[in-house]
């Protein structure tokens, strides 16, 4: 990715930010992808998730609104989401 100097970023940090994750529904899935956002926003309170079951109940929605510090939190945040394995997309 390319340097986005701070005045040209669209996002003023810090900032309420929210990222959500959709998955296979397994009962571990909402604690394993909290403990990775947990990594990139320590003050992330975990009973703060939403979760949103599928329509017939096979996939989890969650929704963390993290406190977004800069752009490299969310570039590291976001590869390592695409890149679980429990996970199979990101917004």
């Amino acid at each position: 990715m390319s340097y986005i100097p701070p005045e040209e970023s669209l996002i003023e940090y810090p900032s309420e930010f929210p990222i959500k994750v959709m998955g296979k529904n397994n009962p571990d899935f909402a604690q394993i992808i909290t403990e990775v956002v947990v990594k990139y926003d320590p003050s992330f309170d975990a009973s703060n998730v939403e979760m949103r079951p599928s329509s017939k109940g096979n996939y989890m929605g969650l929704t963390f609104r993290i406190t977004a510090t800069s752009r490299q939190q969310l570039d590291d945040l976001y590869r390592e989401l695409h890149a679980h394995p429990m996970v199979s997309i990101v917004l």
